[in-house]
């Protein structure tokens, strides 16, 4: 068995142009949605109106997965972080001191979403599945850190393929498809400064909903006399922190701290 861990990104939506070509032997895409409520709304529509055409139309076979309860409800990343009672946040929040906490959101969404799956159509430790991930060579340092589960065998065919981040989107753009906006959760504290000031600009309504969101974590934090955390790595909350478009910067040009290669891809 031999997927692709789909991101709805660049370097994935380049994976899927190159199987529908035949430069890589993949035939079946997974995207695990951590929620309509979740994801950027950009990406899924992307998915919806791009992606999933163009797979069908080329033989592939692109399937959405969501996190299921044992009992078989699903569980979003935001239903998680509003749920009352929670004493753990499952996104990187940051410190007082700008350092990211522990996460736990691409290993419950992504990783285990896709694991289940792969589990239920036959992989095991005896027999895995080939997992290819989106690392492109301007990203190899997110490979070297890139953790294998014991029912996958991890590969990385745009390292193999030596391409980078603009050669997929070369590639993209040949096969006719528009360029595919950076993939993550609309909220996550790893967006760059630049990023939130955009989303600032362009999409209010989610930069909003991303200041209720930091929030109501510190409401929760409070009650068990735990210090706040925040959105970015400026020590306070995020409507003081993003401020007017005047005060965008250009001092980050990265995501700046998931390496595992399921989220941002």
């Amino acid at each position: 068995m031999k997927v692709i861990s789909y991101g709805g990104g660049v370097q994935s939506t380049a994976l899927l142009v190159l199987a529908a070509q035949g430069r890589i032997d993949y035939s079946t895409f997974l995207f695990a949605n951590v929620g309509d409520d979740s994801e950027h709304p950009a990406t899924l529509a992307y998915i919806r109106d791009i992606a999933v055409p163009f797979a069908s139309n080329a033989g592939l076979q692109l399937h959405h997965l969501r996190r299921t309860r044992r009992d078989g409800t699903t569980e979003t990343l935001m239903e998680r972080l509003n749920r009352p009672g929670t004493r753990s946040i499952p996104i990187p929040v940051r410190m007082a001191n700008g350092a990211p906490g522990r996460r736990s959101c691409t290993s419950d969404f992504k990783i285990k979403v896709v694991g289940r799956w792969l589990r239920e159509h036959g992989a095991t430790a005896h027999d895995p599945a080939v997992v290819g991930i989106g690392i492109s060579v301007d990203e190899i340092h997110r490979a070297n850190r890139r953790r294998s589960e014991p029912h996958e065998q991890v590969e990385y065919p745009l390292l193999d393929l030596c391409l980078r981040r603009d050669d997929c989107e070369k590639i993209i753009e040949s096969a006719g498809l528009p360029v595919p906006p950076k993939s993550a959760c609309f909220f996550c504290p790893f967006r760059t400064v630049g990023a939130w000031h955009q989303l600032r600009s362009e999409d209010p309504d989610l930069f909003a909903r991303s200041i209720q969101l930091e929030a109501t974590v510190n409401r929760s934090r409070a009650a068990m006399g735990r210090d706040p955390v925040y959105l970015t790595r400026y020590g306070r909350p995020l409507a003081e922190a993003i401020r007017a478009p005047a005060d965008a910067t250009t001092e980050e040009t990265e995501d700046s701290g998931c390496d595992s290669g399921w989220c941002m891809t």
